[in-house]
């Protein structure tokens, strides 16, 4: 069986299972892979890149049906076609210039544009500002910690001591600070769910065990503890439910399990009132986790976390030695947007914009898809069978956009359709990524083209 050399990069504009067809392309043509070469299973294959199954199931029907690959009956999948002994590659798997992609992804928020004069007045005021001598404290800018303290007590119902909270460099820096002293074990995670926490938890040499993300968490036997987006399930946008919430804080009680609540985006829900956060209900067996990436710009790498009183004092003692803090310069700044009503202001703006614009969604998909939750936040999910989901992301793609399949959340749940944020988009921009994907799943949509070719000259 050939050992295939890939790399699946997910920073890269081009779908995951378009780089895995594009790579073993290229590695025919050049003779590294010959005919009659035996590949990994699909499982297998996923299993060694670290993706969901569907994506290496999507690069191989691509390459069958293109026919560089064959299946054998009961016998797996060979390379159809010899390579080329010399000469350049042909264009469809000559590296070409792709116009940069416009994503319409859950994380990127909208920007009020006219609120770039106190963004400015941050970094003047950052610039002006004398830095600490050495390292500053390990859980943060103490002003900085203040009014996060004052926020959350307003906005998200915790009442919490601004010594109990502890600055990040963001979500992903909270979960593997938190990983490093919460006891030995594995660790619950949604299923479909934030898939870098996922890999946090992989890369922190964790166990991941899924707990369905559409079900009641009756119980945490066995788990270290549970991360959970209680708030807007991620990426279902389902709320738990109150009856629900005490169930998953009396299933950690009993497993002495951690609650990790990952409260991403609770502030922008306009169908009601932002939920309470989970940590408002036990302060000592929940971890709090926020972001300023959906409210500032998840350029800034900045997030902070309400610690259980357990955990406090051994997570602030590594850090004391480890200086694993967040730049000095960003809190800072935002400490200025927080005391100038900046943040405010941004998060009333970009409510009311996601107001506007959830409904166009759905009015565009919903004769198309069932919707998987309640319209809140900068995204919503969309159930459908997976090859019409690929067909809409395909002329997606092929009109300039990228699109998120939920078979990419999902682990064992097998839910597929699509994942739509609009956030960071224009209101044309994402008019004319609805047009591309509602023609795709009418049945009008063009035929899609390898994201490697370079689009046909007007």
């Amino acid at each position: 069986m050939a050992t295939l050399p890939l790399r699946l990069d997910r920073s890269d504009p081009a779908p995951l299972p378009a780089q895995l067809a594009a790579q073993v392309r290229a590695l025919v043509v050049a003779g590294t892979l010959t005919r009659g070469d035996r590949l990994p299973s699909s499982r297998a294959l996923a299993a060694d890149l670290g993706v969901s199954r569907a994506v290496t199931e999507q690069g191989y029907e691509q390459l069958l049906a293109e026919g560089w690959l064959e299946t054998r009956r009961g016998d797996g999948t060979y390379v159809a076609s010899g390579g080329l002994a010399t000469g350049p590659a042909p264009a469809a798997v000559r590296p070409a210039a792709r116009r940069p992609l416009v994503s319409l992804d859950t994380g990127t928020p909208w920007i009020d544009p006219r609120q770039t004069a106190g963004w400015r007045r941050a970094w003047r005021e950052v610039s002006a500002a004398t830095p600490p001598r050495g390292y500053d404290d390990p859980r943060g800018l103490r002003e900085l910690r203040e009014a996060l303290a004052d926020r959350l007590g307003r906005t998200r119902g915790v009442t919490v001591d601004p010594e109990e909270i502890v600055v990040t460099a963001g979500t992903g820096d909270a979960l593997r600070q938190l990983l490093r002293v919460v006891p030995p074990g594995p660790i619950g995670i949604e299923d479909p769910g934030y898939r870098s926490a996922v890999m946090t938890a992989h890369d922190a040499g964790r166990e991941v065990v899924d707990l369905p993300a559409a079900r009641p968490i009756t119980s945490l036997a066995g788990l270290a503890a549970a991360y959970v987006t209680p708030a807007h399930q991620h990426p279902l946008g389902r709320v738990m439910p109150a009856a629900e919430r005490l169930e998953l804080l009396a299933a950690a009680r009993a497993a002495d399990a951690v609650v990790i609540e990952d409260d991403y985006d609770s502030e922008f829900r306009y169908d009601v009132a932002p939920v309470p956060a989970l940590a408002s209900l036990d302060r000592e067996r929940v971890a709090y986790v926020g972001t300023a990436a959906k409210t500032v710009a998840p350029a800034l790498r900045l997030g902070w976390m309400v610690v259980p009183p357990a955990l406090l004092g051994p997570l602030t003692e590594r850090r004391t030695v480890t200086h694993d803090g967040a730049s000095w310069p960003a809190q800072r700044a935002l400490l200025t947007l927080l005391r100038d009503g900046w943040v405010d202001k941004v998060v009333r703006a970009a409510r009311r914009t996601y107001a506007e614009r959830a409904p166009r969604v759905a009015a565009a998909l919903s004769p198309y898809a069932e919707l998987a939750g309640p319209l809140a936040g900068m995204y919503s999910t969309w159930l459908m069978p997976q090859e019409r989901a690929v067909a809409a992301r395909d002329a997606a793609l092929a009109a300039g956009f990228r699109l998120n399949l939920l078979s990419t959340y999902s682990r064992s749940s097998g839910l597929t359709g699509l994942v739509v944020g609009f956030g960071g988009v224009t209101d044309e921009e994402l008019d004319r990524a609805l047009t591309a994907v509602t023609r795709a799943l009418a049945g009008d949509a063009p035929a899609p083209r390898d994201p490697a070719r370079p689009a046909p000259r007007a």
